[in-house]
């Protein structure tokens, strides 16, 4: 059974149910990760045909987001005119920031903008952004710990307002440990994790990268900002590079910060997926997988995304193929990679994290199928 909305989402619907709103001209949702802001629209009014703006491959593949008349990523132009706005606050302040300045445009003065989130993912922060972006602000009172965010645009002000600051770049340190990618510019788009500086254990693995020499096929799986493929990239030019991850931003931010570091032939070889782990690429189709992969998700704290890419990972490596893991070294994923894999060595370690790397078994030898056997 389908639960319902939870309160934030409940919240708001009934708020435009009781305002009468008017859903029939361009109404946009942003942020909604399961469906059910779409399909509560629907519900009060069959008439309405919204447009669902998601950073999350895996939020527009939900039931509820394919009933939406068009789903756009985060990094996509939205609508030229927006009548209603729906916001599910997102946990990243920043990518709302990046979403208000990219809608507020599009909103005219007559436009309905409405936030909606638990009470304690919305602060005097997030207010103060919608007020900057789209207009005079406030919040209503919380029931059942949720919070409504009404704006009221006011299109002269966004004319002036500050500029987006979405994408940030940055330099990484000039540190001879980081190797190839020392003093290179990275390109961060809002919601990536580290916006604005290299993460430590990021630095770690780059400090134990494997060496590899070839037409290598690697993947860097739960990409971020690529800051692990475009490494390998520079040390084995060529190396034909996979860089996947479920959220837009994120490739976005790894396509950019290639793009901005190698030279464009090896660019053009590159691929950038939207996908669950490894859902994209074909079995036994890779010889290098190296993943960082996510903790927090959505404030759920949970090792399932990391399960996911490990059986993954085994199932595109070729026999003998590699997946390198940098974790922190609590999570305790040596008895996981040796479920999936059947081992798992300790490249490196700290007091904070481990490099692990669990090889593709070899394929099994061809038995003979008649005759004697030799050394028989």
């Amino acid at each position: 059974m389908t639960p319902g909305p939870d309160a934030a989402d409940d919240y708001v619907l009934r708020h435009l149910a009781d305002e009468a709103v008017d859903l029939t001209g361009t109404t946009v949702v942003f942020g909604d990760r399961t469906g059910e802001l779409v399909q509560g629209l629907i519900a009060l009014d069959p008439r309405c045909r919204p447009v669902l703006i998601t950073d999350s491959y895996l939020a527009g593949r939900t039931p509820g987001a394919q009933a939406a008349t068009q789903v756009l990523t985060t990094q996509d132009e939205p609508p030229e005119r927006i009548d209603v706005l729906v916001v599910r606050v997102p946990k990243s302040l920043a990518l709302l920031e990046d979403q208000l300045y990219r809608l507020a445009p599009r909103l005219h003065q007559g436009s309905i903008v409405v936030g909606t989130g638990k009470s304690t993912e919305i602060h005097t922060s997030t207010l103060t952004l919608f007020e900057k972006a789209i207009g005079p602000t406030r919040t209503s009172l919380a029931v059942r710990k949720a919070r409504l965010i009404f704006a009221t645009p006011e299109p002269s002000a966004t004319a002036t307002a500050p500029s987006n600051p979405w994408p940030l770049r940055y330099a990484l340190p000039v540190d001879k440990v980081l190797g190839p990618v020392a003093g290179r510019t990275v390109v961060n788009h809002a919601g990536v994790f580290c916006a604005d500086h290299l993460d430590i254990g990021t630095r770690f693995m780059l400090e134990n990268l494997p060496t590899r020499r070839g037409t290598d096929r690697v993947v860097d799986l739960g990409c971020g900002n690529g800051v692990l493929g475009l490494a390998a990239a520079l040390a084995n030019p060529a190396a034909r590079l996979t860089f996947l991850d479920e959220s837009f931003p994120a490739l976005a931010s790894a396509r950019a910060s290639f793009a901005e570091n190698v030279p464009v032939a090896q660019f053009e070889q590159a691929e950038f997926l939207a996908g669950d782990a490894t859902e994209p690429l074909r079995p036994a189709s890779v010889d290098l997988v190296l993943n960082n992969p996510p903790f927090h998700s959505h404030r759920a704290t949970s090792d399932e995304t990391a399960w996911r890419m490990f059986t993954g990972a085994r199932r595109v490596l070729r026999p003998g193929g590699e997946l390198w893991v940098v974790a922190n070294r609590h999570l305790g994923y040596h008895g996981k990679l040796r479920r999936v894999f059947g081992n798992c060595d300790t490249v490196a370690g700290n007091a904070k994290f481990v490099i692990l790397r669990a090889t593709a078994a070899p394929a099994a030898p061809a038995r003979a199928t008649g005759g004697a056997v030799p050394g028989e």
